[in-house]
């Protein structure tokens, strides 16, 4: 057989459940994430209602495990891949290697036991596992006389230690060599907190994701612009805005831009009026405005305030704009406005509160496509009410309560959650230029930006027609440049 050889084990005709395994010769080989699949991905074809959590396939080559980033999607298999005997390493990025702990001990309360002995066992074992490499710098896999190889992690620009993976592989006796590079998941540019990735020099085989092939996403200051729009349009009903977000990455960029906004009305008041004046006008607000520096921003989830955290302890690995904010005294992640709601009986309290009241709000719950998490109780407490409003601010996959929500909640449909079947009365909007992921301008541009083109281009990660569209532009961009390229979706 000639090598190397990838098999996918996920994400391959979807976008969750991200598992790739890079054969590099016989007896050895790499995984490449190992992630939960969600939405529809979830179950299995021909079998309604199995599950897809089994790891069905052998793990006796595999010397290593590389985690590109700590999104469920990505990681959430690992406890059930340990599990089935896998014994290698972790390997990752130095902030992933803070948070995967944090992600996996969560997986681990939802998929096996809430023992707490049991959980620090298992954690323990998690940190024993996890090598933290720094980026740009080469770590040896192998070096025989049959194989050498290498990896080295770059920023990938899509969460705070997000990484694509360039593998180099030579095979001495043969006298070739093969550079592999892996997307995992890649950022859009002009993130908060993140550095923006930069193409790889070369590759001859690159496993590209393709989340958003098939769309343009809009620049940040029109994001920013439509988000405090949105917010003060949904705001007017006099009631609360429901944001559901995945704990870590999206979470942060929220309150991040949230924080913007609340600063910028602040000093554009100031301006106006004076700060004695401003004083006055906070305590007797008019009806018809909101009153953004008394708005609560309410942070509901207790694995999103652990992430929080954490990503204030790695301002090391922040963007200079991010530390200049800091410089300047203010605060992103931890602003006055800002409350965070940790137990459940408080979660329960203020879910109720705010349900009765109306009271204008900002909620930012956890469960990113309404599958689980807090969000869903603040669904079931005010989707019926037209007084509220859900604003989707990520990708929402087929399957998902959240995609239907998003799909038939505007054309007054319903969505079951829980069992139970709620009808949408609570306006519905999406701002699409909040997703994390690359768009198609950002993907192709990782793929030209390249001094090396690759010969073989694996396009995953994706739903049909955005893996279709990519390819398509893909190939187009190839002829022009008279280049033979190998396309596989």
């Amino acid at each position: 057989m000639h090598y190397p050889q990838i098999e996918h084990h996920g994400a391959k005709d979807g976008v969750t459940g991200s598992c790739h395994q890079l054969h590099m010769n016989a007896t050895s080989s790499l995984l490449i994430d190992c992630g939960l699949f969600q939405g529809n991905d979830a179950s299995i074809p021909n079998e309604p209602g199995a599950d897809r959590l089994a790891i069905e396939f052998p793990l006796d080559t595999i010397k290593a495990l590389v985690a590109t980033h700590v999104h469920i999607d990505h990681v959430g298999r690992i406890p059930y891949l340990l599990a089935a005997g896998f014994d290698g390493s972790i390997l990752c990025s130095e902030p992933s290697a803070k948070l995967l702990p944090i992600v996996l001990e969560d997986a681990f309360k939802l998929g096996f036991s809430r023992d707490q002995a049991q959980i620090e066992k298992y954690i323990r074992l998690i940190e024993q596992r996890l090598i933290a490499l720094p980026y740009q710098q080469w770590f040896t896999l192998a070096d025989t006389d049959e194989l050498q190889a290498r990896i080295r992690l770059q920023r990938a620009g899509y969460i705070l230690g997000s990484a694509y993976v360039e593998i180099d592989l030579t095979y001495p006796q043969a006298g070739q060599t093969k550079r592999v590079v892996f997307s995992g998941d890649l950022g859009a540019p002009h993130a908060p907190f993140l550095m923006p990735p930069e193409s790889p020099e070369r590759a001859d085989i690159l496993v590209l994701e393709s989340t958003y092939g098939d769309r343009l996403h809009e620049d940040r200051a029109n994001r920013r612009k439509r988000l405090e729009a949105v917010i003060e349009q949904a705001l007017e009903d006099q009631g609360t805005v429901l944001i559901p977000a995945f704990s870590i990455g999206r979470t942060q960029e929220l309150l991040y831009e949230l924080e913007e906004i609340i600063d910028a009305k602040l000093n554009s008041a100031s301006a106006l009026v004076g700060a004695s004046s401003l004083a006055k006008k906070a305590a007797t607000p008019n009806a018809d405005e909101t009153n953004w520096p008394e708005l609560p921003i309410i942070l509901d989830s207790p694995l999103a305030s652990r992430f929080t955290e954490a990503y204030r302890s790695l301002k090391p690995f922040w963007n200079q704009e991010t530390r200049d904010r800091i410089q300047s005294g203010r605060r992103p992640l931890a602003f006055d406005q800002l409350i965070t709601i940790d137990s459940h009986s408080d979660h329960q309290r203020i879910v109720q509160h705010l349900a009765q009241t109306a009271r204008p709000a900002i909620v930012i719950a956890g469960g990113g496509m309404c599958s689980g998490g807090r969000i869903v109780n603040y669904l079931k407490a005010m989707l019926g009410d037209e007084r509220h409003n859900v604003l989707f601010v990520g990708y929402q996959a087929k399957g998902t309560p959240g995609h239907a929500i998003q799909t038939y909640g505007p054309k007054g449909g319903y969505v079951d959650l829980d069992g139970e079947r709620i009808d949408v009365r609570a306006g519905i909007t999406s701002i699409g230029g909040y997703s994390a992921h690359a768009d198609q301008k950002g993907l192709m541009e990782f793929v030209t930006g390249m001094q090396q083109w690759p010969s073989e281009i694996r396009v995953v990660h994706g739903e049909e027609k955005a893996k279709g569209v990519l390819t398509d532009i893909l190939e187009a961009r190839s002829a022009e440049r008279e280049k033979k390229l190998e396309l596989i979706r």
